[in-house]
C-alpha cells in the first residue's frame, strides 16, 4: 500500500458533491491520492467516475465540497490545474482529420511546449505509442491500440506531475490494454500520480489502491488486497453443476450459505463455515438431482469483493429508505 504524509497528497478530495438539477451524481466522497500512486476508481456506469474526474480536471465545477489537484483549488482556480495535469477521456480526444504529428503539435502548442522541447517531446511519444515511420498517417487510419497509445503522448507532452485516465481502455484489445498499463507502471516509477478509472477487474488489480463507486457514492476505499480480504464475510466456495439453474434453487434456500453469486460456469457461495456448508450442499444437490462437477474453498477475487461490498451498499439503501 501507498501511503505518504498528507503535504504529498497530489489530489485531496472532502466531502465532494455534484448535482445536476435533482439528480446526485457525486454525493460527498472525499480521498487523497499521493505521488507515485496508480489510484483506481471501480465502477458501473453511472457511478460517478467521469463526473469526479471532470471536477478533478476544472472541467466541471463542483456543487459543495472541496478539492486540491496539485495543490490547485479545481472551484476557484481551475486553469492552474488544467496546467499542471495530463487529461485523457474514453474518447481518445484526437482530431481524425490531422496526421500523427499534427496531433502531437497542437497538443503541444496547447500546453505552450515548444522549439527544441516540443521536438524533443514528440520523438519520445512517437516512440511510446509505436508510431515512429507513421509520423504522416491521418488519425483516423490508427487502429484503436495506436490512438490509445497517441492520445496518452498528446495528454503528457508537458510532463504534467498528474494524470487523469478515464476508462483509457474501454474498446481496446487485450494487448493493446497490457502494454497500456505497462506504461501507466512506468509513469508511476517515475514520480507521476496516476488517476484512472476502469470496469474491467483484471486492470482494477494493477492499482495501489482503488475507491469502489456505486451511484455516486463511494462504498470502499483500499489496496486490492484489503478489499479482497474485508468484502467476503466469511468463507467462499465455488460450485460447479450440471445444472446451473438447478444448483441455485437446490442451495440458495440453506440456511448455511449466505450469499450466491454467478459467476461464469459456476456460482460462488459466501458461506459462514466451508465444512458445514459444504455437508449441507452436497445434501441439498443429491436430493435435487443436481450432479456436483466442483465443490471447493476459494480465495476471493476482486470481482467477489466488488459483488458483496455494491450488494451490502444496496441492503443498507433499502434499509434507510433510499
Amino acid at each position: 500500500m501507498v501511503s505518504a504524509p498528507a503535504n504529498d497528497a497530489s489530489v485531496v478530495v472532502e466531502e465532494l458533491v455534484k448535482r445536476f438539477g435533482t439528480f446526485t451524481a457525486v454525493d460527498r466522497i472525499t480521498f487523497a491520492a499521493y505521488k507515485g500512486e496508480v489510484f483506481g476508481f471501480l465502477g458501473p456506469n453511472g457511478s460517478g467516475k467521469s463526473t469526479t474526474i471532470r471536477i478533478l480536471c476544472g472541467l466541471l465545477r463542483p456543487t459543495s465540497g472541496r478539492a486540491r489537484v496539485a495543490g490547485f483549488d479545481v472551484a476557484s482556480n481551475p486553469e492552474a490545474v488544467r496546467q499542471h495535469i495530463g487529461y485523457m477521456s474514453q474518447k481518445f480526444s484526437l482530431y481524425n482529420d490531422l496526421t500523427v504529428i499534427e496531433n502531437l503539435r497542437f497538443y503541444g502548442g496547447l500546453y505552450s511546449v515548444t522549439g527544441a522541447l516540443l521536438k524533443e517531446r514528440i520523438t519520445w511519444a512517437l516512440r511510446m505509442a509505436g508510431l515512429e515511420g507513421r509520423e504522416d498517417s491521418m488519425t483516423r487510419t490508427l487502429s484503436g491500440g495506436w490512438k490509445q497509445r497517441l492520445a496518452l503522448g498528446c495528454a503528457l507532452l508537458h510532463r504534467p506531475p498528474i494524470v487523469f485516465l478515464d476508462e483509457p481502455t474501454s474498446g481496446v484489445d487485450p494487448l493493446s490494454r497490457r502494454r497500456f498499463w505497462e506504461l501507466i507502471q512506468q509513469m508511476a516509477s517515475e514520480g507521476v500520480t496516476v488517476f484512472v478509472s476502469t470496469h474491467y477487474m483484471d486492470e482494477a488489480e494493477y492499482c495501489n489502491r482503488l475507491a469502489l463507486l456505486m451511484r455516486g457514492r463511494m462504498i470502499a476505499l483500499g489496496t486490492p488486497s484489503e478489499l479482497k480480504l474485508g468484502a467476503v464475510k466469511g468463507d467462499l466456495m465455488v460450485l460447479e453443476a450440471d445444472s446451473l439453474p438447478r444448483a441455485i434453487e437446490a442451495v440458495k434456500p440453506l440456511p448455511q450459505v449466505r450469499d450466491v453469486a454467478v459467476f461464469g460456469n459456476g456460482l460462488h457461495l459466501v458461506v459462514p463455515d466451508a465444512r458445514t456448508a459444504a455437508v449441507a450442499v452436497r445434501d441439498a444437490m443429491a436430493a435435487a438431482g443436481v450432479g456436483i462437477l466442483r465443490l471447493e474453498v476459494i480465495r476471493p477475487s476482486l470481482e467477489d469483493a466488488f459483488v458483496a461490498l455494491t450488494g451490502r451498499a444496496v441492503d443498507s439503501e433499502q434499509e434507510a429508505g433510499r
